[in-house]
């Protein structure tokens, strides 16, 4: 029995191109007690991964070269020598990037029944959802009343503070870039929106539409967006930094021009990972309870088959997605 596996076949330098991955084909081991086999029917491609890529030290290892690569995936179990997983349990993992594999027990979560499409456990109920979440509510301690400034605000993660943000009593301004995804992230609730790629100045747009300053940034770009940012935070400002795709593929640094305003203004930043964050129950009832009243919306961009899952992940660098970008087998 084999499974096809994307490999990194050569660490990039710089953006990554379509030749740094190799689809590969491998044999699957026979189960031993306590595993199952899973076909994957949906796989997350996620930013973080660009960092896996370089043969750094960091949060998470990077990624092998010629050894299939690792992401968030939604499959169903054909095969299972484990207690209490049943073939045909739809479960999450983490062995995506291929069609199949055989994982032990304690790795696969079979998804709670919460009334909504597998695939949303890779985006809003799942890693990107629980990252806005967290992010916003316990890393920036946003509270009702703040005014929040949210960055790649059409992507999985930012569309879904948006919402969270409106849902708890909050003003948001998104950036995003073009007018049709400023369009759709209004329709999510954003009380104003910049459009990073009008010609105007980030910090300048946002003194615009924050002429009292902000309360709290949630970061998923860095570089002018951080700028602004600082630039424009009120007296106890908090930033929650979850991501600075705008250096992912360029070693240039983030300017932080705006630095200084941190002493005078007490403004607190902190990075933070998702995994610090184990309350997966607490996050899935309030999110539900969300969905029940219609303050959440989920948006997709699917690209089709196991082939296309490098170039799924590389349009995450120029825009390609509203909502969670995933790849459908």
């Amino acid at each position: 029995m084999t499974m096809k596996a994307w490999t990194l076949a050569a660490r990039p330098k710089g953006t990554p191109m379509p030749n740094d991955f190799a689809l590969v084909e491998r044999d699957l081991p026979a189960l031993n007690e306590g595993e199952v086999r899973v076909a994957n029917c949906w796989l997350s491609v996620d930013p973080y991964m660009r960092g896996r890529m370089n043969d750094t030290k960091s949060y998470v290892p990077p990624f092998a070269l010629g050894e299939p690569m690792q992401g968030g995936a939604i499959g169903e179990v054909v095969e299972s020598r484990a207690d209490g997983i049943a073939v045909g349990t739809t479960v999450s993992h983490m062995a995506g990037w291929r069609d199949e594999a055989v994982l032990p027990a304690a790795h696969v979560q079979p998804l709670p029944d919460l009334g909504v499409d597998p695939q949303a456990y890779l985006g809003q109920f799942g890693m990107p959802g629980m990252t806005a979440y967290y992010g916003l509510l316990q890393v920036a301690e946003a509270k009702p009343g703040d005014t929040v400034f949210v960055s790649a605000a059409a992507g999985a993660v930012g569309s879904t503070v948006v919402q969270i943000a409106k849902a708890k009593g909050m003003t948001v301004i998104g950036s995003a870039g073009g007018a049709e995804k400023c369009e759709w992230v209004r329709s999510l609730g954003a009380d104003a929106m910049i459009d990073y790629k009008a010609g105007q100045s980030v910090v300048e747009a946002l003194g615009e539409a924050a002429p009292d300053g902000i309360d709290v940034y949630f970061d998923n770009v860095g570089g002018d967006h951080l700028d602004a940012a600082l630039a424009h935070a009120k007296l106890n400002a908090r930033f929650a930094i979850c991501g600075m795709i705008d250096v992912y593929n360029d070693a240039k640094p983030t300017s932080l021009k705006y630095l200084a305003r941190l002493i005078g203004n007490r403004v607190r930043i902190q990075g933070f990972i998702v995994s610090d964050f184990k309350d997966q129950a607490g996050f899935h009832r309030d999110m539900a309870a969300m969905l029940k009243d219609g303050r959440l919306q989920r948006e997709e961009t699917v690209f089709e088959g196991l082939d296309k899952t490098p170039e799924a992940f590389l349009a995450l660098f120029t825009g390609g997605n509203k909502g969670k970008m995933l790849v459908k087998l």
